[in-house]
């Protein structure tokens, strides 16, 4: 396909979230408008009829159907090798993007000629800050820290507490070294150098394994603090038993390829801890199952269009901050009132 060259290429791989990915696309309208950008969307064949409702909708953008659930890695992969751009930002579906942290993204690259990636604030979808928004390389001592609970007991240390970076100030544009694959904008020329996406990576840990390419390549990662909305794990919950397998399984696989020959001790010891924090997880999670939670959310209801997307993520986060028992409730309560 023959694509005009352009600033921005938005990538989406959509899997059975339609509804979000409605949600994601309108406010990505606004998010562009001032940009010479593009939207490419990868199904990996959903089976919740995302193409029939979505395509009719959005005409301007790029549909890649795939006739099989490819994964993560190569679906984003496809539509890389497709699109003609200087930057391209890896979006997930269940996200609300604001101009902000698109637009700013967009001229932190301009400005940063030694960016590989940009990374930004993601808040879930009670306004709360997604520690995941910049992250340290999980080098085995750096995991060991984690999965032994040191770095909870000590997050702003700036060794122990090294996976989540939160000695950092969110509210500064910061150096980092691992972004979130909910939302990584990309300069191509980086990703020419160190290439795509690991498509050994099925889904989970792809983000991880490129942000360090990129650092071995002698590009750097930068965060800022726009922020954007990230549900996370909706098109794969993570209570199941699949999450945990695929998850732990992927960092696995990024400790083999990085770690292995150099550390292989600790590479060993990781590899038996993170079994072990996999199988503990899934046990916490069926447990939680069997509890009661009296905790009732106040919903607060307003009117969704796609010129009030910006105003929304900072109303649902500042909400937050004064009385995190009332929140904003973007999620399936007024997804009804999103649809034509």
């Amino acid at each position: 396909m023959n694509v005009k060259s352009m600033k921005l290429s938005v990538i989406i791989v959509n899997y059975n979230v339609k509804h979000y990915l409605y949600q994601c696309l309108n406010s990505l309208k606004v998010a562009i408008r001032n940009l010479d950008a593009d939207i490419w969307v990868v199904d990996n064949n959903s089976s919740d009829g995302s193409l029939d409702f979505l395509m009719p909708l959005f005409p301007d953008v790029h549909f890649i159907c795939n006739d099989a659930n490819v994964g993560f890695s190569v679906a984003n992969n496809q539509a890389i090798r497709q699109s003609e751009s200087d930057y391209v930002l890896l979006l997930n579906p269940d996200t609300i993007a604001t101009t902000s942290a698109i637009e700013d993204s967009v001229k932190w690259l301009d400005e940063h000629d030694d960016a590989g990636c940009v990374g930004v604030a993601l808040y879930n979808s009670c306004g709360r800050f997604a520690p995941e928004s910049r992250r340290g390389v999980p080098t085995p001592l750096v995991s060991f820290c984690k999965m032994s609970g040191l770095a909870k007991l000590f997050p702003k240390h700036r060794i122990i507490g090294r996976y989540y970076m939160q000695y950092l100030d969110r509210n500064k544009p910061a150096q980092i070294e691992i972004l979130s694959g909910a939302y990584m904008m990309l300069r191509r020329k980086a990703m020419d150098e160190v290439g795509l996406l690991d498509e050994t990576f099925f889904m989970y840990g792809e983000d991880i394994d490129l942000s360090y390419r990129l650092l071995k390549g002698g590009w750097k990662n930068y965060f800022i603090p726009q922020p954007i909305i990230h549900y996370k794990g909706e098109s794969e919950h993570p209570s199941t038993f699949r999450y945990v397998n695929v998850f732990h399984k992927a960092m696995i696989v990024f400790y083999d390829k990085h770690f292995k020959g150099k550390y292989f001790l600790s590479s060993m010891l990781i590899r038996m801890a993170v079994i072990g924090k996999a199988f503990a997880t899934l046990m916490l999670h069926l447990i939680s199952k069997f509890r009661t939670n009296n905790f009732v959310p106040e919903y607060v209801e307003f009117d969704i269009t796609e010129t009030t997307y910006d105003d929304i993520v900072k109303q649902l986060i500042e909400v937050n901050n004064t009385d995190a028992q009332k929140y904003l409730a973007i999620k399936y309560p007024l997804i009804g009132t999103l649809l034509p």
